[in-house]
């Protein structure tokens, strides 16, 4: 598997670790240290998974999450924290999230969520250009031709 996994953290040293595990598994690493640095790097680059804290100064992971859902709605994104409560876990998942993890968050768990999220990602853009070709045949008069 060569995941994209974009790792937003305000911590720094968080944030190395974090990428050096993730990239000892094979996959492609990219970070950010703050929301907004992310949802600039969204529009340029390509990610299978996010994986973001859930508190950070500026912009906080439900205003991120919201963001970019709003911008990529096929990214999936894992929240990670380290004050879980199910209010803010409940919330998180309502916005769009994956999952929302405690941190320090296990590695074979990050592992298979960042491949449940590839996953996920592939589902939602098939489905998406399932959409554009219906739309097409639809405006051709050809509606039922697809799939």
């Amino acid at each position: 598997m060569n995941a994209r996994v974009l790792i937003v953290d305000d911590e720094k040293e968080f944030l190395e670790a974090m990428g050096e595990r993730i990239s000892a598994r094979g996959m492609d690493v990219s970070t950010s240290m703050s929301a907004r640095e992310a949802l600039e790097k969204i529009e340029q680059e390509s990610f299978d998974a996010i994986i973001m804290d859930f508190q950070m100064p500026g912009m906080d992971g439900i205003e991120a999450l919201k963001a970019i859902k709003a911008k990529k709605p096929e990214l999936q994104i894992i929240l990670l924290t380290g004050h879980a409560s199910v209010k803010k876990g409940v919330e998180a998942m309502k916005e769009g999230a994956l999952d929302y993890i405690e941190k320090p968050a296990d590695m074979d768990e990050i592992t298979q969520k960042i491949k449940e999220a590839h996953d996920n990602k592939m589902i939602v853009i098939d489905k998406q250009n399932q959409k554009k070709v219906d739309e097409v045949l639809e405006k051709f008069g050809l509606q039922g031709f697809s799939s």
